[in-house]
C-alpha cells in the first residue's frame, strides 16, 4: 500500500511538473523544508523522483526564524532527514523579532522576506535553477479568497503561480494541485516524520482565520468550494497571462520614452479594449521608478477615465510619489516627477556679429549668421526653428528670455497684437513645453520671434534688404 500510494502521488506531481515545465533532467533544486508535513513530503517526493524517474540535484534548505522554542527541535529533525537521504543541507538562523523591530514590519512579512532572501542566496551558491516550495491546493484556495475579499483584479485572483522567476531563480510549486489532507495521508502511510506548528491554529493571523473559520463556513453551501477556487485560479492565470502579453505588445507599439517620460497618443489608446487600457496604464506605472504601489484600481481608473472623458482639454493628475499624468492635446504623458516650471533667465545679444549663444536653462543653442540678400534668396526655405531678419532693421541689443505673463507680439497678417499665451494655444503647444520656448525681443522690448512657433512683423526681409541675419535654434 505504501509504494502504491507514493507511486500515485509521485505520478500526479510529475504530471504537474511536465505541464508547467518545472524541471529538467540534471536541474539543481533547492528544497525549502520547514519541518512541517508539506515540506517534508515535498523533499521525499522530489527525492523519489530524482532516484527513480528524473535525475535531479537536490539541496535541502531550512530557516530557523527564532520565534518558537520548538524551532531548535525542528532544525535538528530537518538535519537528520537530509542526512538520511544523503542530501546537502543549508541552514540559517535569522532573528526575525529583531528584524521586525528594526524594519517595522509584521512577523509574517518579515519572516517571508528573510526566508526568501536566504533561499535565493542558497540557489545562487549551488548554481541551482530553482527553489521548490511546498504550497498546496489549500494554500491556493486561501490566497484566492483573501485577495477576493481585498478586492483584487485578475493578477490577484490568479493566486499563487506554479512557477515564477525572482532574481534569475525560478520559484516552483510542485504540490499546488495536491490537497493538505492527501499530503498528510502520504506522510502517515509512508511514515514520514514531521513537526506540527501550533501557531497555525491561532486565528489572530488572517490566513489562519480564513482557513479555520471562513472556508469551512462557505463549504456548508458548496462542499467543493476550495476546489472551485483552485479552478478559478488556474483559469485566471492563463487569461491574465494572455492579457499581459497583449498589453506588452501595445506598450511596444504605442509608448514612447523621452527624458524618462513615457507617452502615448490618446486616439490610439481609445481604440483599445477596456481590459488593455487598464493593463497598459498599469504597465506604464510599474515601469516608472517609485517607492510606493502605483497600480491600485482607483489610481488606474482615474487615469483611464480622464483620458476618456476629457478628450478636448489639457489636464494634470498627481498620482503620488512624484508621478504625474499629463494630457496635452492628443498626447498622454507620465512623468516620474512633476514637470517643473522653467526658472527665470535673460541673455543679451549686443550685435549681429555674435555667432552663437548657449541657453543652458533649456539646453538650446541659438546660432546667428549674416548673409547678403542674394545669398539668402538662393538658399533653402527656413524651418520653423530658423528665421531671417533684415539685420539693419533690428534694434540691438536683442534679449533672449523665457515667457512672461502678459507677453504680446505683432504677427504677420494680423492687425494689432496678440497674446503669446493665445498664440501658443492656437498652435497647440503642450503646456509642459511652453516654459522651454525662448522669447527674442529687440531693444524696445518688442517680441520679434518665438522659435518654432511664429515670427513678428519686425525687420521683415524685402527687396531692399542688403544684409540678412539668420537665427537658428537647435539642441546644444
Amino acid at each position: 500500500m505504501k509504494q502504491d500510494y507514493l507511486r500515485t502521488f509521485v505520478h500526479n506531481v510529475e504530471r504537474t511538473a511536465a505541464e508547467f515545465e518545472l524541471w529538467s533532467e540534471g536541474d539543481g533544486i533547492v528544497v525549502a523544508v520547514s519541518g512541517g508535513p508539506d515540506s517534508v513530503a515535498l523533499l521525499h517526493v522530489l527525492h523519489e523522483i530524482s532516484l527513480n524517474h528524473t535525475p535531479l540535484r537536490l539541496i535541502c534548505a531550512h530557516v530557523h526564524h527564532g520565534f518558537r522554542t520548538e524551532s531548535d527541535q525542528e532544525a535538528e529533525m530537518v538535519r537528520e532527514l537530509a542526512e538520511r537521504l544523503g542530501l546537502p543541507l543549508e541552514t540559517a538562523f535569522i532573528d526575525i523579532p529583531a528584524y521586525m523591530e528594526e524594519s517595522g514590519k509584521g512577523g509574517q512579512e518579515a519572516a517571508r522576506e528573510k526566508r526568501y532572501e536566504f533561499l535565493l542566496q542558497t540557489a545562487q551558491k549551488y548554481n541551482a535553477r530553482s527553489v521548490a516550495l511546498a504550497h498546496h491546493a489549500d494554500d491556493q484556495a486561501e490566497t484566492v479568497l483573501m485577495r477576493l475579499l481585498r478586492g483584487s483584479g485578475l493578477p490577484g485572483l490568479a493566486g499563487i503561480k506554479f512557477k515564477r522567476t525572482e532574481k534569475k531563480v525560478e520559484l516552483i510549486r510542485p504540490f499546488l494541485r495536491m490537497y493538505k489532507a492527501d499530503i498528510v495521508e502520504l506522510c502517515r502511510v509512508c511514515g514520514f516524520q514531521y513537526a506540527v506548528d501550533n501557531s497555525n491554529l491561532q486565528t489572530k493571523y488572517r490566513r489562519n482565520a480564513i482557513r479555520l473559520e471562513v472556508l469551512p463556513f462557505l463549504e456548508q453551501y458548496n462542499g467543493q468550494f476550495s476546489s472551485s477556487l483552485n479552478q478559478l485560479a488556474e483559469i485566471v492565470q492563463q487569461e491574465d497571462d494572455f492579457v499581459e502579453r497583449e498589453a506588452a505588445k501595445q506598450f511596444r507599439r504605442m509608448v514612447q520614452e523621452n527624458d524618462g517620460r513615457l507617452a502615448f497618443d490618446a486616439p490610439s489608446f481609445l481604440g483599445l479594449h477596456v481590459a488593455l487600457q487598464r493593463r497598459l496604464i498599469k504597465l506604464i506605472l510599474n515601469y516608472l521608478p517609485s517607492d510606493q504601489e502605483n497600480t491600485d484600481f482607483v489610481k488606474i481608473e482615474s487615469v483611464r477615465q480622464g483620458i476618456l472623458n476629457d478628450q478636448r482639454s489639457n489636464w494634470r493628475l498627481d498620482l503620488g510619489d512624484g508621478i504625474t499624468c499629463v494630457r496635452e492635446y492628443g498626447q498622454v504623458q507620465f512623468w516620474p516627477k512633476p514637470p517643473e516650471e522653467q526658472g527665470q533667465y535673460i541673455y543679451i545679444l549686443d550685435s549681429p556679429d555674435v555667432s552663437e549663444l548657449y541657453v543652458k536653462e533649456i539646453g538650446k543653442m541659438l546660432k546667428l549668421s549674416l548673409k547678403t540678400g542674394s545669398e539668402s534668396r538662393s538658399g533653402s526655405r527656413p524651418s520653423p526653428f530658423v528665421a531671417d531678419f533684415d539685420a539693419d532693421g533690428l534694434q540691438f541689443p536683442l534679449t533672449v528670455r523665457n515667457r512672461q505673463p502678459g507677453d504680446k507680439m505683432k504677427i504677420m497678417g494680423l492687425n494689432g497684437s496678440k497674446k503669446v499665451k493665445d498664440i501658443l494655444i492656437d498652435e497647440k503647444i503642450p503646456p509642459s513645453v511652453r516654459s522651454r520656448i525662448p522669447i527674442l525681443c529687440d531693444s524696445s522690448g518688442s517680441i520679434v520671434w518665438i522659435p518654432g512657433v511664429r515670427r513678428s512683423v519686425h525687420a521683415a526681409c524685402g527687396r531692399h534688404t542688403s544684409r540678412i541675419l539668420r537665427m537658428e535654434l537647435s539642441d546644444a
